[in-house]
């Protein structure tokens, strides 16, 4: 039986008290507003600011853009697990290699890293512009909020649901509060819907937009947490748990738009049509707010915000590290550990850039989180389309070509435009580094390990259904139809003359009893009998006739029934055509006690006897080796 995605919150919430109406809809509302925080984090910030500031209102289509994309993919994602009872991580680790799948767990884990780094700084610069603590202090207070979500989750998924739900609101306020200073021209944000790229730079920020829009934890967390919810496993109950989670994503996720597009739209009224243009930090977003906008409320409800954003997100992103290690590796760790380890992970860059660089470089190292999150983004979308498309898994649920078509055209967007950042990062690394050979050796062979991964996934499944994988672990378990039938009637056993006979014997006389016939095989593997097969007369062979015969005669004076046969030549042929002659029921062989080289030097009967008949076999291992 496989483990359950959250096992600790997996179906606690009941939905099936109220059949109809809007308390039937609440039941299934809260898993997307989890999902949502992590689509305005304080990295969202950074990259709408810079938008904002540096290209006014253009960049608002990219927006539009990335929450539609995250509304199909988030909606996907909540049918794999409505569905299957999978998590991505889980349904990945039955369908891929083992190799893979680890290189997917480090791809993920680096993505949830960059996430917690901006949730770090964000929450850290929150706090110094609200109370002027410095940001290396603020950063090492983040250490205790690991033990927030802990606390959370004693009372339940819905109370850490209302928590979150409490936190948007706050942020949604304080930026409904923002827009109604800053008075933006509707013009010109009715201009910045048509898409539009200003120049490479507006590249980078929209990539990064994309990458704070559309984060990868957030498909694996919105897989999992869908699976708190009962939900009766009929048509009926299964349509309506897709269609009611559905109505909560685009619920959610057109808030986080609206905090997103508050920001973009905040930076460019703000700082684009005053001329500051080169606003590219929350730090000088929130000190110039104030002046421009003419009121002192303005930054510090910028500030409470920033807390909220980051305080939010902090939990989402625990969630889904505990989700993403257990899925791939089916390793469980207590979550206060799996929290401290990922905190620290995103607490040590950020300390290291403010002491090196200072704290003026923050601002890059929160854009730079979010690009990497969007070129980690593939590597969660393409398998999640290649799930939620396969019959088998999905049944008469299975995603459709209206929602695949979109899908596969959204992942074709994202990874074309990152391969487009990489080309160009590459060539410029490698014009303006005083160290080539690290790019050519080590930045480059990464790329390649990556885009080997990537087009393994795209394409592996096209070619190998999904399907013909053995896996260890069933989204729907099959019901057992156990058939336990008679003893075998007639038993081959495999003998070599040695101490391991005796054990071989015995194993089969379990099988039999007294009611079976044991044929008693020997091959005679001498250069002779290889040639002249059964018409070999030497020593050996006379030898190994008397021996089989003694040992047919100890069982019958045992009181069973016994026969013999020798062959001659290759066993791993020469057995299967003895057993399948004498219409025996089960072969039984005694283990070979090697493997590996010895298997080359020795041969690896076994395995082919097995591949050449289609008896059962029974495999004895000698006690003795």
């Amino acid at each position: 039986m496989k483990n359950s995605s959250l096992q600790d919150i997996n179906s606690t919430v009941p939905t099936g008290k109220h059949k109809t109406g809007w308390k039937r809809i609440l039941a299934f509302i809260g898993p997307a507003y989890l999902v949502s925080v992590g689509y305005m984090d304080p990295g969202n910030w950074a990259t709408d600011i810079a938008g904002g500031s540096h290209f006014g209102y253009a960049l608002i289509w990219v927006l539009i853009m990335s929450n539609l994309i995250a509304l199909l993919l988030q909606s996907l994602s909540a049918r794999l697990g409505i569905v299957a009872g999978l998590d991505l991580a889980q349904a990945s680790r039955m369908h891929y290699p083992r190799t893979v799948n680890v290189f997917l767990w480090f791809l993920a884990e680096i993505a949830i890293a960059a996430t917690d780094l901006a949730e770090v700084i964000g929450m850290a610069i929150g706090l110094q512009l609200l109370t002027g603590l410095p940001l290396l202090a603020g950063v090492a207070i983040t250490v205790l909020d690991t033990f927030l979500l802990l606390w959370l989750q004693k009372f339940g998924i819905r109370k850490m649901e209302a928590f979150i739900i409490m936190l948007i609101s706050v942020i949604g306020l304080s930026f409904l509060a923002e827009l109604i200073f800053a008075d933006p021209e509707m013009r010109a944000i009715a201009e910045g819907i048509i898409p539009s790229i200003p120049n490479s730079d507006a590249l980078y920020i929209a990539i990064g937009i994309i990458g704070a829009t559309v984060m990868p934890h957030n498909l694996y967390l919105h897989s999992s947490l869908v699976q708190t919810r009962q939900i009766e496993r009929t048509e009926k109950g299964i349509r309506d748990a897709i269609r009611f989670n559905t109505i909560d994503s685009a619920i959610a996720l057109n808030l986080a738009l609206f905090v997103n597009a508050a920001i973009l739209i905040l930076a460019a009224a703000s700082f684009y049509n005053h001329d500051l243009k080169q606003v590219d930090s929350i730090q000088n977003a929130h000190a110039l707010l104030g002046d421009v906008l003419g009121t002192s409320v303005a930054p510090v409800l910028f500030a409470i915000a920033l807390i909220a954003a980051g305080q939010s997100s902090t939990l989402t992103g625990t969630l889904s590290g505990q989700i993403v290690m257990e899925g791939y590796l089916n390793i469980r760790l207590q979550p206060w550990v799996r929290r401290i380890i990922t905190r620290l992970i995103a607490i040590i860059p950020a300390v290291l850039v403010i002491l090196i660089a200072g704290e003026s470089k923050t601002e890059a190292l929160l854009i730079l989180s979010q690009v990497i999150l969007s070129l980690q983004l593939g590597f969660a979308v393409i398998p999640l389309i290649h799930f939620v498309s396969d019959k088998t898994l999905m049944g008469k649920f299975r995603a459709g070509p209206w929602l695949i078509i979109p899908a596969w055209v959204c992942a074709v967007i994202i990874v074309s435009l990152n391969v487009k950042l990489v080309i160009n990062s590459l060539s410029e690394w490698l014009e303006s580094t005083e160290h080539p050979l690290v790019v050519m050796f080590v930045v480059i062979p990464l790329c390649i390990l990556c885009a080997s991964t990537l087009i393994y996934v795209t394409f592996a499944p096209f070619f190998k259904s999904l399907r013909n994988r053995k896996t260890r672990m069933h989204a729907h378990p099959e019901e057992l139809n156990i058939q336990p039938g008679e003893r075998y009637g007639k038993i081959a056993v495999c003998v070599d003359f040695s101490h391991s006979d005796s054990i071989a014997l015995s194993k089969a006389i379990q099988q039999g009893g007294k009611s079976a016939t044991y044929v008693l095989i020997h091959i005679t593997e001498t250069a002779m009998a290889h040639v002249m097969e059964d018409e070999t007369e030497d020593m050996e062979t006379e030898h190994d006739r008397k021996q089989l015969v003694a040992y047919s005669e100890q069982l019958k004076a045992l009181g069973y029934t016994s026969t013999t046969q020798l062959g001659f030549g290759n066993p791993k042929t020469t057995i299967p055509s003895i057993a399948e002659s004498q219409q025996c029921d089960l072969i039984v062989m005694g283990a070979h006690g090697h493997r590996g080289l010895k298997d080359i030097f020795f041969g690896a009967t076994i395995n082919s006897v097995r591949h050449n008949t289609t008896i059962p076999i029974l495999v004895v291992r000698n006690t003795q080796e």
